[in-house]
């Protein structure tokens, strides 16, 4: 039976640009409702967390985290700078496209503030020179105090937001999957674009100490895999691009339980027949096949000719005029000599540039061999253009030339020699409709998915097929549990969560079963929970927890003159399970937000100096004699 035909082909869908939207009167009255943003190194996602029901609950904006600031062209309008979905498609501006993060740590605070600025503008936030609405943002785990400074300082001082609140979107995702009879500790493993991290949960809490971050995700395998399509296809080397790489990523690939297995099925030409896909690159129609007969491809060639040598016969006369021009004033000038005007003479060998009359008469001599040859050279090609016309006109020819002379003996004699020569006759040639195509050209132009489908993402169980000198993701997550005692490890292994982009492709959750199997002890029990939505899940936890988070302050707006700061983290006393790994800010005088830098930066360098004074003060005081 023959396998089915799997041709897929490439969408290459274009961005379209967002919306500037309308915000709902319930955004605003009571009071102004959070708003969500997940800042994320793929894509941003917004939206609002308002208990209203007319307010969806899922983000209203969904772009990727990318710039690109053209240079503008000379003489006109200046540089103009593209977001996320305005940039239509990302490949025409891939070598412009800049993005604020590291990793997935938010670095770059002028690209970060025209992502906020696109946020702020098509979600119709319209307020008079501030954002006067609480902002959620998430960020990564462990997130850098630097940067966390730096995008405080910018909510703050450019948008002077009134408070921010930041969360870990993978636990985020935690905590709104966790159903009723599951343990509030787990295992959370949350792959992304750019790296990879094992959470461990501990009652609720989250061990800081033992997290760990595998630096792969989707972006490395997207680049995996476009080295090995180049190196295959050689001659689509440019069509074999990163957007489609993705696409190919999302649809077609998977995550195979035993690789090394996987491989040995795909030896088998059956079934690689079976499981091949295909995927077609675009192509031109018009090179399938040549309807264009023959005569027609000569009659083409030989315009072609006749328009070539007109253009030379056209160069030819026009230096043959310059020649001629220039012929007819050395020979004036030799008349002068003969005449005997030799001051006129020698003041046009002067103009000339020449020395004495026998240099004078070379050039001459010169310029009429010159002259001469091309004119013969204009002659002789109209004559042959004269030749190729008569040549063209089919010829007739006199078949039977001696006609009634024939006796009926000649003919007869003839008649007895026709088959000795049947066979030297050449046989008629049949006219060609249309030229065949020696290959497939469709065929030519696909793509063949075999072992690439589960190399690529592979890389995050085994780092070394790219060459990375890291840890996978099994090898990660038995050095976090070995940190813990047995018991701990039990309680751990029970909820293993998978969340992320990176976790939604087919077979992830049989492959950590399966290494959970052979790391954990005989008849030992576990399990592996994937999250319902591993993009969306932490915008959709996000609103129905803001509203606790974001409710006001201990700080009260009659302490004026003061500068708080309300830190709760995870390394903290006891939250409660929806406040888990947040972080809170609240800047309330205008005149004292200049000093929220310093502020964040300096408070601990600032311990850390008193305390090492204070150490070598009472060192000199012990040193020092009674």
């Amino acid at each position: 039976m023959a396998a089915p035909t799997r041709v897929f082909a490439f969408r290459d869908a274009r961005w379209a640009p967002d919306p500037v939207l309308e915000p709902s009167a319930a955004v605003r009255s009571p009071q102004p409702a959070p708003l969500v943003i997940d800042n994320g190194s793929f894509q941003t996602r917004a939206g609002w967390a308002c208990p209203d029901p007319s307010v969806p609950a899922e983000p209203l904006l969904r772009f990727r985290s990318l710039a690109a600031r053209s240079r503008g062209a000379r003489g006109g309008a200046g540089a103009e700078t593209q977001v996320g979905n305005d940039l239509g498609s990302p490949e025409p501006l891939r070598w412009l496209l800049r993005s604020p993060f590291d990793r997935n740590v938010p670095v770059q605070l002028e690209l970060q503030e025209l992502l906020f600025d696109h946020v702020f503008q098509r979600l119709g936030v319209s307020s008079q020179g501030c954002v006067d609405h609480p902002i959620v943002l998430t960020e990564a785990v462990c997130n850098p105090l630097y940067s966390r400074q730096m995008m405080s300082e910018l909510l703050f001082e450019c948008y002077q937001v009134p408070k921010v609140s930041y969360g870990v979107d993978s636990l985020y995702s935690f905590y709104h999957n966790r159903k009723q009879n599951w343990p509030c500790s787990g295992l959370v493993i949350s792959s992304g674009y750019q790296c990879t991290h094992i959470l461990p949960v501990l009652e609720g809490r989250l061990d800081a100490k033992n997290c760990k971050r595998i630096n792969l995700g989707g972006c490395q395998a997207a680049v995996y895999l476009q080295r090995l399509l180049q190196l295959k296809y050689p001659g689509h080397f440019a069509a074999i691009t990163l957007s489609r790489m993705e696409e190919i990523l999302h649809e077609h690939s998977y995550i195979a339980q035993d690789y090394i297995e996987e491989l040995q099925k795909w030896r088998c030409p059956e079934y690689y027949e079976n499981n091949v896909h295909k995927m077609q690159l675009p192509f031109s129609n018009k090179l399938l096949g040549s309807t264009v007969a023959s005569e027609e491809k000569q009659e083409k060639r030989q315009q072609q000719l006749r328009r070539l040598q007109e253009l030379n016969a056209r160069r030819r006369e026009e230096k043959l005029q310059l020649d001629q021009e220039r012929l007819d004033r050395l020979l004036y000038v030799q008349e002068l000599l003969e005449d005997g005007q030799m001051d006129q003479f020698h003041k046009a060998l002067v103009e000339l540039n020449m020395d004495s009359a026998e240099e004078l008469q070379s050039y001459i001599n010169k310029l009429s061999l010159s002259v001469e040859q091309t004119k013969q050279k204009i002659l002789q090609s109209e004559v042959n253009i004269e030749v190729d016309v008569v040549d063209s006109k089919p010829e007739t020819p006199d078949l039977d030339p001696l006609g009634s002379e024939q006796s009926l003996e000649d003919v007869e004699s003839i008649n007895e020699f026709e088959p000795l020569f049947a066979e030297e006759q050449p046989e008629v040639e049949k006219p060609v409709a249309a030229v065949q195509p020696v290959f497939n050209l469709a065929e030519y132009h696909q793509l063949f998915l075999g072992t690439e489908r589960i190399r690529a993402p592979e890389i995050v169980f085994q780092p070394s097929l790219i060459g990375e000198d890291q840890a996978g993701i099994a090898e990660t997550m038995q050095y976090v549990l070995e940190r813990y005692s047995k018991e701990q490890q039990a309680i751990l292994v029970q909820n293993v969560f998978l969340t992320g982009g990176n976790t939604m492709y087919p077979g992830l959750k049989a492959r950590v079963q399966k290494e959970l199997l052979e790391m954990r002890p005989f008849q030992s029990s576990f399990q592996v929970h994937l999250a319902a939505s591993p993009v969306l899940d932490a915008c959709w936890a996000v609103p129905s927890q803001a509203a606790q988070q974001v409710s006001p302050l201990p700080v009260s707006q009659s302490s004026v003159g003061t500068c708080q700061v309300v830190l709760q983290d995870t390394r903290g006393a006891e939250l409660s399970p929806a406040s888990r790994g947040l972080v809170f800010f609240s800047f309330l005088p205008n005149h004292h937000r200049r000093a929220s830098g310093y502020f964040l930066s300096a408070s601990i360098s600032g311990i850390l100096m008193l305390w090492l004074k204070l150490e070598s003060w009472a060192q000199k005081d012990t040193a020092s004699p009674a």
